[in-house]
């Protein structure tokens, strides 16, 4: 077997007239007692989009809901292993969801609408402030609209940051079209597994706005209130408008068995699922996964492999320090148990209809995907040059090094090169630079955040467009945008 070359580092739309009126998903169910005119129902003007045809927003603006392949991707935390670490996940609506793999970071736009404008401001307001508007945000929900409680997990100290996360998204994400749309709509389908229903949106929609104008009150005004009515009701609209069209083809959850359990360090273990029904998805991308110990609480973690003949799905965890899920399947799960899967998503998959290289960087528990990557160009036949760099802090966290050697061992088309940077892999990508050309290659970046920030400026640096950088995570597309 051949060994593994090694390198040691050291280191604005319209949404109706305004907000004279309330929003009405087209799903329209019958009102509960939080939708009546109350105090705080002006806050709540979430009016109607027209019908609109292939899934986009009548509005015509900001949001078409049949967007590009562009994602937007939380940060994760510890090693930030994208979706083979442990991340707090939200349970409820507007909150921040795992969302699609970065497939193209966007060009920045040239100008900001008027909302956009108004929204960034109202963002920078309360942004000192973000503990009291979760706060009171969950306070007002809870109070006023009671039965909505049980979408949420029993202790909501990991929920906090979501919804603020997923505002400050939208807000630096509300003129680009494209990567605000596939956000939103994988969002909507997400979220048909926590129980979501089209009648739940008015009453996030009503708290929200009120929770914002009460720490905004220096800036907030009718211009204000009415630009954020306008984009919580185009973005509620795509995200309804993409649960009613995944529920016509797929339950909202998969339940699935343990056959397969292997601790591969002290803190990462193998585990391959049997679903109960056919599991559609594709080599990339990812799902979120919850525990019969934990319920309703969910972690996303990167599917390992390809599609298989046998329908199995394999998964790479690392239990992360207070890791509830995490912990409980790298210690606690054992062949027999069952857990339940939400539909796949992500979009850092291989563009078959192109002859382009994959330069692929994976940091510790980010090799699951690329792993898969690799699977999947190996059965469309293809011999394109495929570069695999696969990084850890140390030497026994290479805990799939020799999968990926026999691998290359039967592809000649495949390199693997390993590099151990005991600083947390900030180095990983400078170790590429080394190599290359890679003018000729699409790249592909999974690990933690900062070795994707370091890795998208390395691999711009050398010439690689945007374009056919992908990635994983909100904060480097943010930046790689900017």
């Amino acid at each position: 077997m051949d060994a593994p070359t090694t390198t040691s580092a050291d280191s604005g739309t319209s949404g109706g007239d305004g907000v004279g009126g309330w929003f009405t998903p087209r799903k329209k169910s019958p009102p509960t007692d939080g939708e009546q005119e109350t105090e705080g129902s002006r806050l709540a003007a979430l009016r109607p989009l027209g019908r609109s045809t292939e899934g986009e927003p009548a509005s015509g603006g900001d949001l078409p809901a049949a967007g590009g392949s562009a994602g937007i991707e939380e940060r994760l935390p510890d090693e930030g292993e994208p979706a083979s670490a442990e991340a707090p996940a939200p349970q409820a609506l507007l909150q921040q969801e795992r969302v699609p793999a970065q497939r193209s970071a966007p060009a920045p736009q040239a100008s900001a609408s008027p909302d956009a404008v108004l929204i960034r401001h109202t963002m920078a307001e309360i942004t000192p402030v973000a503990d009291k508007v979760t706060s009171y945000f969950y306070a007002l929900l809870f109070v006023r609209h009671p039965e909505l409680r049980p979408l949420f997990p029993p202790a909501m100290d990991t929920q906090r940051d979501r919804l603020l996360k997923a505002l400050l998204i939208a807000a630096e994400h509300i003129d680009n079209a494209p990567v605000l749309a596939d956000y939103l709509q994988n969002l909507g389908r997400g979220h048909r597994k926590y129980g979501t229903r089209p009648e739940h949106y008015p009453a996030v929609g009503e708290c929200l706005i009120g929770a914002l104008s009460r720490f905004a009150g220096a800036i907030w005004d009718e211009r204000t209130e009415a630009a954020w009515v306008r984009a919580y009701t185009t973005i509620s609209q795509v995200m309804i408008d993409a649960a009613a069209e995944d529920e016509l083809r797929s339950p909202p959850w998969w339940m699935a068995e343990v056959v397969s359990h292997e601790l591969r360090t002290p803190d990462v273990a193998v585990i391959t699922l049997r679903p109960d029904q056919p599991y559609p998805f594709l080599a990339g991308q990812y799902t979120s996964l919850e525990t019969p110990w934990w319920p309703r609480i969910w972690r996303h973690y990167s599917f390992a492999s390809a599609p298989r003949s046998d329908g199995l799905l394999s998964f790479h965890v690392k239990a992360i320090p207070a890791g509830w899920v995490s912990s409980a399947l790298v210690h606690r799960a054992r062949p027999g148990d069952v857990v339940r899967l939400g539909p796949p998503a992500g979009s850092m998959t291989v563009d078959h209809t192109t002859d382009n290289g994959l330069l692929c960087v994976g940091g510790g528990t980010g090799i699951a995907p690329i792993k898969a990557l690799v699977e999947d160009v190996a059965e469309h036949g293809e011999r394109r040059p495929v570069e695999v760099f696969y990084g850890a802090r140390a030497d026994h966290d290479l805990y799939d090094i020799d999968t990926l050697l026999r691998m290359k061992q039967s592809h000649s088309w495949l390199e693997v090169r390993t590099v151990v940077d005991r600083h947390g892999l900030l180095q990983l990508p400078d170790a590429v630079r080394e190599f290359g050309p890679w003018n000729e290659y699409d790249a592909y970046l999974s690990g933690p955040p900062g070795m994707i920030r370091s890795g998208v400026d390395t691999l711009r640096g050398i010439g690689i467009p945007w374009n056919r950088i992908r990635h994983d995570s909100v904060e480097e597309l943010v930046a790689a945008a900017d």
